[in-house]
């Protein structure tokens, strides 16, 4: 969780309580990294019942939308509103193909700030201005959990390959969903999220311009003000 950038945390958190966590293997969590959708899921509900007196907004983001989506259909009753950002429902068969190259630079076993620009943010002057800030920030927190390592990492794509994804079973998530994407998101692309905003009973779909995959940090204020309104609705 110490990849998420802590602007944007500081500022979730003025008006809501945020709970974050590591699945098992990852960061400081102990255990065995998990392989699937369906069981990082249940670890999520099980973190929830203990820190949720009723109900929980949850926020996913890439692959945390996919075990977002999960926890909703497997546990309806412990969320009241979901947001999902930079995530899919799945496989689509009619959607744009990924650049091959986001595939190499996810399987290195180091990344760097280059990388790190190239799959979050899009290649205007403004975006990665904004993108090599947020890194800084990211790299400067004074404690860092450790990274995750090149098992759990293999494990968490597996994990999102196998996922039969939630399309065939979209109209059974009855939560109120808002659906966040980057214009220019290369490694979740907003067609995507629409498709998914669409197949969903009650979604409202938002797009941010100039951005990627990290949509969430680069306009984090208007993101924490889109979610607020959507929560309070």
């Amino acid at each position: 969780m110490d990849d998420w950038d802590p602007a944007f945390i500081k500022s979730l958190s003025r008006d809501h309580q945020v709970v974050r966590f590591d699945n098992p293997g990852v960061g400081l969590s102990q255990g065995s990294s998990l392989n699937s959708i369906k069981s990082m899921a249940s670890v999520a509900a099980e973190v929830i019942l203990q820190v949720a007196p009723r109900h929980a907004d949850v926020l996913g983001w890439s692959l945390g939308g996919a075990v977002a989506q999960q926890l909703a259909l497997d546990y309806p009753h412990l969320l009241r509103r979901m947001i999902l950002v930079g995530a899919t429902p799945g496989a689509i068969a009619e959607g744009p193909r990924q650049q091959p190259r986001v595939a190499t630079v996810l399987a290195k076993q180091e990344n760097d700030e280059q990388d790190f620009l190239y799959l979050f943010y899009p290649e205007t002057e403004a975006a990665v201005s904004c993108g090599r800030t947020s890194i800084r920030r990211i790299a400067n927190q004074p404690y860092r959990s450790p990274g995750v390592s090149a098992l759990a990492f293999m494990e968490q794509v597996q994990a999102f390959t196998r996922w039969p994804g939630i399309l065939h079973r979209a109209r059974e998530l009855k939560l109120p969903i808002l659906v966040v994407a980057g214009a220019h998101d290369i490694v979740a692309p907003a067609y995507c999220s629409f498709v998914l905003s669409q197949q969903v009973p009650d979604a409202k779909f938002i797009v941010y311009p100039d951005s990627g995959h990290a949509s969430l940090f680069q306009h984090a204020e208007e993101f924490v003000e889109d979610a607020t309104r959507f929560l309070e609705a």
